[in-house]
C-alpha cells in the first residue's frame, strides 16, 4: 500500500459544525477501509493546518477518489503528499550514484 499524508483545513461550513466532525472523521475512516485503505494516525493540529492525517490507500486513483469524495462534502478542504518510507528513500538515494 501507499502512504501519504494529508493536510486538512475547515471551510466555513465545517467549522460552523465542528461539533459533527469527529463523526465525520469515523465516516472518512470507514469510507477509505471500504475502499481498501485505511488510517494510521490522525492528528487535530495547530498553525497552518487544522488535522493531519496519515492515510494508506491501495493507488493513487483510490485516494483521488477519496479526497474527492471527502471535498465536495464542504467541510474540509485538503493538500496531499504522497510519502515515501525511509526504505524506499535510501534505495531512490542508493539509484543515484
Amino acid at each position: 500500500m501507499t502512504t501519504y499524508i494529508v493536510m486538512l483545513n475547515w471551510t466555513e461550513q465545517g467549522i460552523k459544525h465542528v461539533t459533527d466532525s469527529p463523526k465525520r472523521l469515523d465516516a472518512a475512516k470507514e469510507q477509505l477501509a471500504a475502499m481498501g485503505g485505511r488510517f494510521k494516525e490522525f492528528y487535530l493540529t495547530m498553525g497552518e493546518y487544522d488535522m493531519v492525517s496519515v492515510v494508506e490507500a491501495p493507488d493513487d486513483a483510490v485516494l483521488a477518489r477519496f479526497i474527492m469524495m471527502l471535498g465536495r462534502q464542504g467541510f474540509v478542504r485538503s493538500k496531499t503528499l504522497k510519502a515515501f518510507p525511509e526504505a524506499a528513500y535510501r534505495e531512490i538515494v542508493h539509484t543515484l550514484e
